[in-house]
């Protein structure tokens, strides 16, 4: 997707960090449409700046990022939000993806990590600092172990669509998945759409959860 269909809003309460965050977005070509200094500001215009991808921080004046994610998800047009923190606390993590957060970026990341966050966020992807994701893997396994007994009956996948997803569970990028099975990084999009819709849902970390849920990790 060109960078200019991205439409980001940037929530941070530090003026400094908020503004070189946005400058290095509209200088990569992405479509800032939008900044705020705290979660209130940032839900009042949400719907009618209609961002597409949000980047949160955790500490804001009058609400968590935590909540505002929760809030943003919860929104009749809801965006991605990716979280750029400083910190990378298991707690703060964990709570930030539970709420609906799709990446989490510690502020160390430098600025192509973050571009790259960004762009594969916005496709639905994943994202994390790494060391991060191993964290979150963990912790959707622990969660799918408790419920194991009340799996439903899963929705037919065609081989391919369940290769791609065992992939996906493990960890892998669309592109080392297109690498790893000799096919474009479209058709892996094209495969992980297929089964979101099949399965009714709406992002990679859902996706990830549920083939945990059916065992595919190992």
């Amino acid at each position: 997707m060109a960078s200019e269909a991205i439409r980001v809003l940037v929530v941070d309460d530090h003026p400094m960090w908020r503004d070189a965050v946005a400058r290095d977005l509209d200088e990569a070509g992405f479509s800032v449409v939008g900044t705020a200094g705290d979660g209130a500001k940032a839900l009042r215009v949400a719907p009618a700046a209609r961002p597409t991808l949000v980047v949160v921080d955790l500490h804001l004046p009058d609400m968590t990022g935590v909540e505002l994610t929760a809030g943003l998800v919860a929104l009749p047009d809801p965006p991605r939000v990716l979280v750029l923190s400083a910190s990378g606390a298991s707690d703060d993590v964990l709570a930030a993806v539970k709420a609906g957060a799709t990446g989490y970026l510690v502020k160390s990341a430098g600025r192509e990590e973050l571009l790259d966050a960004v762009r594969r966020v916005h496709a639905g992807e994943a994202v994390y600092t790494p060391g991060l994701a191993g964290l979150v893997l963990g912790e959707y396994r622990r969660l799918s172990s408790a419920s194991r007994s009340r799996e439903p009956e899963a929705p037919v996948l065609t081989p391919r669509e369940t290769e791609v997803l065992r992939l996906v569970a493990k960890g892998l990028a669309y592109k080392q998945i297109a690498q790893r099975l000799g096919i474009s990084h479209r058709t892996v999009q094209n495969h992980v759409q297929n089964t979101l819709t099949k399965l009714h849902l709406h992002n990679r970390v859902e996706l990830v959860r549920y083939a945990i849920d059916q065992g595919l990790d190992a």
